[in-house]
């Protein structure tokens, strides 16, 4: 096998948790460098592998293949750009970037290179959106005429994180938000008009902690929400269709799984709790039939399995940086909607109009 040798960029929550233990446990990748402020922790996880403190030690690095970004979003165009121009694949951690236009470019260059641009939308992989896929794929429900997930949360403190404080591409809206708007997306495509409410909701928030998001198609309508202050959180989903609807409590356990230190690749890794499997209720001949529906398993090393078959196969890239455009012009008309209070309209090639 052709291993994919790799430099991780970042080893704070997102590069420890969400990353490295998939590219330890898949046999495709070998991590030989990772920039951090903090080699202890990086090698008592990873063993004796090469720490470095600056940026450069990796670009200049010819026996890497591969870069995954885990920094703030801030600096994730300029880190994506600079690997980009030294002929890296490059998966950057979501968001994309902050701008359309940061995402544009890099866009360019790596197709000019000849290189992948990837987002890491990894809960395309959570076992309830699997769920919701097959379900979809199969036709199950029918026509989708109104499709709404939450990703709600009980944090009424103010904690002391970047992503809590004031700055470029900070905040709920651009961390939970990516993952909600890039699941519609994968599902129905690029909305015709958005409309949201962001605010910061909580004592002392210095950013947004709360959105409501209404994307617009023409017999749809996708209701994305996310509150930092809810005690009891209800549906994660509720999809409803011309036949039949699908509700879905309970979130993902691999997230927790990752965090408890688990290896990922066990039989039970990525199952949902019995309890939690979603309700199936369909209209048949007048009269509704309920059905509890057992979920698919989620799977995040899929995503890795599917980029490496992409580099080195040419199969399709799992999240492609149009992928993570969309989600940028989304985020964007969503905090313009909330800004003017009115209604976001795309035009034909998926630009604010």
């Amino acid at each position: 096998m052709d291993i994919m040798k790799t430099g991780l960029i970042g080893y704070g929550l997102s590069g420890a948790t969400f990353h490295a233990p998939f590219l330890q446990a898949l046999e495709q990748y070998e991590i030989v460098k990772v920039m951090s402020s903090d080699p202890e922790k990086v090698q008592k996880d990873l063993g004796n592998v090469e720490v470095v403190d600056e940026l450069e030690s990796i670009m200049e690095d010819p026996d890497i293949e591969l870069v995954v970004i885990t920094t703030p979003n801030v600096l994730h165009y300029e880190m994506a750009k600079k690997s980009l121009q030294h002929n890296k694949h490059v998966i950057v951690e979501k968001p994309m970037v902050i701008d359309p236009d940061e995402a544009e470019e890099l866009i360019a260059l790596a197709r000019e290179n000849n290189r992948m641009l990837s987002v890491y939308q990894n809960r395309r992989w959570d076992n309830d959106f699997l769920t919701i896929c097959k379900l979809l794929s199969e036709d199950t429900l029918g026509e989708i005429v109104e499709y709404e997930a939450h990703f709600d949360r009980y944090r009424p403190e103010v904690r002391d994180r970047w992503r809590e404080k004031p700055g470029k591409g900070a905040g709920m809206l651009y961390d939970l938000g990516s993952h909600l708007i890039d699941q519609a997306i994968f599902l129905f495509g690029e909305p015709e008009f958005v409309t949201a409410d962001v605010f910061a909701q909580r004592k002392n928030s210095a950013t947004d902690d709360y959105f409501h998001i209404i994307m617009g198609y023409e017999n749809l309508r996708v209701i994305l929400h996310s509150g930092s202050i809810v005690v009891d959180q209800g549906p994660r989903y509720k999809v409803h269709g011309s036949k039949g609807s699908f509700i879905k409590y309970g979130i993902d356990g691999q997230e927790d799984a990752l965090k408890a230190g688990k290896v990922p690749g066990s039989n039970e890794w990525g199952r949902d709790k019995e309890e939690w499997f979603g309700k199936l209720t369909l209209s048949r001949e007048g009269q509704q039939v309920e059905e509890i529906i057992e979920t698919v398993p989620g799977n995040y090393a899929a995503y890795y399995e599917q980029v490496y078959e992409h580099i080195k196969e040419g199969k399709a890239c799992p999240v492609s940086g149009e992928d993570g455009l969309k989600t940028i012009r989304v985020i964007h008309a969503a905090l313009q909607s909330s800004r003017e209070k009115k209604t976001v309209f795309f035009n034909r090639k998926g630009l604010l109009g």
